[in-house]
């Protein structure tokens, strides 16, 4: 898949969450995404812990609705990051709980 798309940023209650266009279809962060609902100093710990408890819990791996893109990260530098497309979030989402979960979905419809 061709990736001369570059990173954009989308905001969600002053956070931001990295995303990418490829093929009319916006691609977001898995991890920005957890960052902004999880409670969780470490949104890529969180992330890999979700995986695996998902998978023991439901048989459901939830790195099949992700993709690997370069995203440019804080330091300026591109690199590869689980991304999922507005289905794909939704279904993430589910599996973390939190308050800010259904004005988020809401959010996504719109950007998404």
């Amino acid at each position: 898949m061709e990736e001369k798309e570059e990173t954009h940023i989308a905001i969600f209650n002053g956070k931001s969450i990295r995303r990418k266009l490829i093929q009319d279809k916006w691609f977001f962060s898995v991890v920005d995404v957890v960052g902004v609902l999880a409670d969780s100093g470490n949104p890529r710990d969180y992330w890999y812990k979700m995986k695996i408890r998902e998978k023991e819990s439901s048989n459901i791996e939830l790195s099949t609705f992700c993709l690997q893109l370069k995203l440019k990260s804080g330091d300026g530098k591109d690199y590869l990051t689980d991304c999922a497309d507005t289905e794909g979030i939704f279904r993430i989402i589910q599996s973390i709980p939190s308050k800010k979960a259904e004005p988020f979905k809401r959010w996504l419809a719109k950007v998404g």
